[in-house]
């Protein structure tokens, strides 16, 4: 969840997520659409499903050797989960561990890792970092140093993006016809897994009426 979204967006839509879902086995016995529907208002949806199929691949065959044969898994989410999950001693190198990293010339073993991850987001800072309370800075090479300004995405407001979470709300309170909604932004979802389109009705995945649900939480 924390993958392009903010810490206090994530807290508690979190603890609700594992109230809702306290195992993988709970999780897995989900509907997709259920998933969805409880993702709502995080943002990069396609994130849900993905830990959704992993979910219920693991409670069909277990935890694979390497995490990464897990749906949406990657490099770094394996890394994340070994170190975190199951305490083993692997470092999951996110942009902030890699900018202290890149920094301070030092390396750092798993123990460190929440550590690094919050001197990162919140001293160790991309374009102007606060050195003067760095616990690192007294050995940092890079003390002072400041980097130029990252690439930022768009704006949401206006763009593609926004007119896609629009629409996957729209359908996640009710299923509706397609002239109902934006077509380009249904049909884009529709590529992603995120909505079914059949014959002019457009839904979440596995579902067929046009029930309508609790508006969605946006936050």
């Amino acid at each position: 969840m924390l993958q392009q979204t903010q810490v206090e967006r994530v807290a508690p839509r979190y603890q609700a997520w594992l109230e809702r879902w306290p195992s993988v086995e709970s999780l897995a016995a989900a509907t997709p659409a259920e998933v969805i529907r409880e993702w709502q208002g995080l943002g990069y949806n396609r994130r849900a499903l993905n830990l959704h199929r992993a979910a219920a691949q693991v409670a069909a065959t277990g935890w694979p050797d390497d995490l990464t044969d897990l749906p949406g898994v990657g490099p770094y989410t394996s890394a994340a989960i070994r170190c975190f999950a199951f305490a083993e001693d692997v470092l999951p190198v996110d942009v902030n561990i890699e900018r202290v990293l890149r920094r301070t010339a030092r390396s750092f073993g798993a123990t460190s890792a929440q550590a690094l991850m919050d001197l990162g987001a919140t001293i160790c800072i991309a374009r102007i970092p606060r050195c003067g309370s760095c616990p690192l800075a007294g050995a940092c090479p890079s003390r002072g140093v400041r980097e130029g300004p990252a690439r930022r995405q768009g704006p949401f407001e206006g763009s593609f993006r926004q007119r896609r979470a629009l629409a996957l709300r729209q359908v996640a309170a009710a299923s509706l016809p397609l002239d109902e909604l934006d077509s380009e932004a249904v049909r884009s979802l529709e590529r992603d897994g995120l909505v079914e389109v059949t014959g002019e009705l457009v839904r979440l995945p596995g579902e067929s009426s046009r029930t309508v649900h609790p508006p969605v939480r946006l936050a």
